[in-house]
């Protein structure tokens, strides 16, 4: 069983849409959670990343999850939307380190952040989830 942790910033924008996104393929052989470095414990998805979700049917329904160390423990592989959050991890967890990459570069093989929507308007949230859907769409080919 592959266990993926989508890692962001405040798990209301980004890692839970990719987490959403990858949990919308339906596959078995797959575990996927997410959580935010600053995250604030239960805090609801962000309203537009539910609207642009939702315009492609997918059901959002997430609380929102400070990464800690049962997070690093329990994932096959950590897939954040920075390289600064994949340096923030392997600084707090050194043990994390051969498990931890960016979305981009787990997928693509390059480096690249997914730029953060938070704050931004609809259209904002539509292109991170356009540029997410792209790369959960890859990542789903390497692991099938």
């Amino acid at each position: 069983m592959t266990k993926i942790l989508f890692v962001c910033t405040g798990n209301t924008c980004r890692s839970p849409m990719a987490e959403a996104l990858l949990k919308h393929k339906n596959m078995g052989n797959i575990q996927v959670r997410s959580a935010g470095i600053y995250a604030n414990n239960g805090s609801t998805a962000s309203a537009n990343a539910n609207e642009v979700l939702g315009e492609k049917d997918i059901v959002l329904d997430h609380n929102s999850s400070q990464l800690e160390k049962e997070h690093i423990d329990w994932s096959t592989y950590i897939l954040t939307m920075t390289s600064n959050h994949k340096h923030l991890i392997v600084n707090a967890f050194p043990e994390a380190l051969y498990k931890t990459y960016t979305l981009k570069e787990f997928v693509e093989g390059e480096g690249g952040d997914i730029s953060d929507p938070f704050g931004g308007s609809v259209q904002t949230y539509r292109q991170t989830m356009l540029e997410l859907e792209r790369l959960i769409e890859k990542l789903y080919k390497k692991l099938i």
